[in-house]
């Protein structure tokens, strides 16, 4: 098995590296697993994913962090967690979820500004960023070069406001995270603005942006690292229902032609034996 140093670090080159990179996001082992198989080079994890793989509106920061576990161990790919907002408000606490992230596995994990709080969903700029600090400090406690990314949730949260948002990521980037992550921006000319506006790597999501964008077109905006939150979770479950829609409203199963071959299915599987 590779290191976590060795993960760590191939994860860090990824970033330095020319253009831009696609780090899909699987919710369970099997999932990770056909991802190597295809031959990703890192995988994040998605905490809708694993809300809707339980059937849970939601997910606590420990099952996050089990989940992120079993896909660390389900192959040799670099891991990075989506922490949510590190299950706490206070700094220091929120901090120690990068800790936890490291212990379980990972090579990186985020750290964002959305409270979790409907009414007042952003922290305050100043506590945003005292969070950002504190995570940066455990980050770099860390035997490995862990890589840390600083999210700015307003776009999420009905806070279409790229002034704040750049606002945001500049004083993350120079709080010392290593990647920062504004979800929500739709078009091309929004997301390259943002970049411009920054010196370190950015991820893009594409689960809430414009789904003709390409590749090629985000690395030419400067975006580092593409993620599809989740996008794949979502799209699996509306074949799912599709299926059962099929069933129950015309009594068919013409969905049988399109499953994925169990040879397949079986070989992505073996590839990896967990510790």
């Amino acid at each position: 098995m590779t290191s976590q140093l060795d993960k760590a670090t191939a994860f860090r080159a990824l970033h330095e590296r020319p253009g831009a990179f696609i780090i899909p996001n699987p919710w369970d082992a099997g999932t990770a697993k056909l991802l190597a198989a295809m031959g990703f080079e890192a995988l994040a994890t998605t905490s809708l994913g694993v809300a809707n793989m339980l059937g849970s509106g939601g997910v606590s920061l420990d099952v996050i962090l089990a989940n992120a576990r079993a896909i660390v161990e389900a192959t040799d790919l670099p891991v990075s967690v989506d922490l949510e907002n590190c299950g706490a408000d206070e700094p220091k606490r929120a901090a120690q979820a990068i800790q936890r992230a490291a212990e379980a596995g990972a090579v990186g994990g985020s750290i964002e500004d959305f409270s979790g709080d409907r009414d007042r969903p952003i922290y305050d700029f100043s506590h945003a960023v005292e969070r950002v600090q504190a995570a940066v400090e455990v980050a770099r406690a860390l035997p490995i070069p862990f890589t840390l990314t600083a999210r700015a949730e307003n776009f999420l949260h009905g806070r279409k406001d790229i002034d704040d948002t750049i606002r945001r990521l500049q004083a993350f980037e120079a709080a010392g995270a290593d990647v920062l992550y504004a979800p929500g921006l739709y078009d091309l000319a929004t997301i390259r603005t943002v970049v411009a506006s920054l010196s370190k790597p950015f991820n893009h999501v594409m689960g809430f942006a414009d789904p003709t964008l390409t590749v090629g077109q985000l690395s030419t905006a400067g975006v580092k690292r593409i993620s599809v939150g989740g996008a794949m979770s979502r799209y699996a479950l509306a074949a799912f229902l599709n299926c059962a829609r099929e069933m129950k409203d015309k009594g068919s199963f013409t969905y049988i032609r399109d499953m994925a071959p169990v040879g397949e299915l079986r070989a992505a599987f073996a590839a990896v034996t967990p510790p």
